[in-house]
């Protein structure tokens, strides 16, 4: 079969298409024919040396969706055609509380769905929502389920809530405001691009910043959400963390998935004089995909995909994602 393979570091150049034996699925595992796969910055950050545990070679990829192509020995489950979603955490505990440091992710260590076939356990295949096309049904998993996970399960978010989403279009914030607005709930967006701003705007945003023309974004994102967010979900940390942190309102709640700005310095003051809950979070449990997976049944929520790319096309279409210019999630073809 065909597959994305990285055998050396260096960047997304080093990614190519390779031939290498089809996976044939063990007692208790499933084989899904791959028709979409969908990057995630985990991705390129494997390709440039900057995630831990990278073992080569390796089929990259989280994301994917496709249809059951076979069975395992004494595996119950969906019949073979039928249309799956993947959840790429493999082995990871059902605690609403806290995940499983012993789980493992698709795409490194293990071989991912960069390819036209994957094999996974039978209970990390899940029915394809209704109503979503291949390439939106593979723009859910791990982007969807962080965000459902910040959104829903940590960040307790309700309709009445006013929301700080720092540095939209990335694909876990661009869900985060799908979320925020299937809610009711009034949200604020940054962003550097006025093109983004816009976009964010017509899936609902209240209000967008553009933290480049406004230096001092954070005083007219308090005055945009009454006062201060009730609910910020960020991946920015640096002065992006320390800034929201500091306009947020009286028992706030500040959800953080990521740092790609590096480290934050924050004043104690903003958090205890305000009683607020700073909450950290990555990736779900099983139950967290399964209710994501379920907002999206129907079709009436759709993911947004920014721009789908042919497999040969997947080290220009790693550094497309690289230069941070797409909105929403950017999805690859698999022959």
């Amino acid at each position: 079969m065909k597959a994305v393979r990285l055998t050396e570091l260096g960047g997304p150049e080093k990614l190519h298409i390779a031939d290498v034996a089809q996976p044939e699925p063990g007692p208790g595992g499933i084989l899904v024919r791959i028709k979409r796969a969908a990057f995630n910055r985990r991705d390129v950050f494997i390709t440039q040396n900057l995630y831990p545990g990278i073992v080569l070679p390796r089929t990259l990829g989280s994301d994917g969706c496709g249809e059951v192509a076979a069975l395992g020995p004494d595996v119950s489950g969906p019949p073979v055609g039928t249309p799956v979603v993947i959840d790429p955490q493999i082995g990871w505990d059902d605690d609403p509380a806290t995940l499983n440091k012993n789980g493992s992710i698709l795409g490194m260590p293990q071989d991912g769905t960069f390819a036209q076939y994957v094999v996974v356990p039978a209970a990390n295949v899940y029915a394809k929502p209704s109503g979503l096309s291949d390439d939106e049904a593979a723009a859910l998993p791990l982007a969807g389920l962080t965000a459902y996970r910040a959104t829903f399960t940590r960040g307790r978010i309700t309709k009445d809530d006013v929301v700080l989403v720092p540095g939209v279009g990335s694909g876990v914030q661009t869900f985060v405001l799908l979320y925020a607005v299937h809610v009711g709930a009034k949200v604020v967006v940054t962003s550097g691009s006025d093109e983004k701003l816009e976009r964010a705007k017509k899936l609902g945003a209240a209000a967008g910043i553009n933290y480049k023309t406004t230096p001092e974004w954070f005083k007219e994102a308090r005055k945009l959400t009454d006062g201060g967010p009730s609910l910020i979900v960020d991946s920015t940390g640096g002065e992006t963390l320390s800034r929201a942190i500091d306009i947020a309102r009286l028992g706030a709640r500040v959800v953080i998935y990521g740092g790609t700005h590096g480290d934050a310095k924050i004043r104690p003051f903003s958090i205890f004089w305000k009683h607020l809950d700073v909450l950290g979070t990555s990736m779900g449990s099983p139950s967290d995909f399964a209710a994501m997976l379920a907002l999206f049944e129907g079709g009436k929520l759709k993911p947004v995909v920014d721009r789908t790319f042919a497999m040969d096309d997947v080290a220009e279409a790693a550094e497309y994602l690289l230069k941070g210019e797409q909105f929403g999630k950017v999805v690859l073809a698999i022959d």
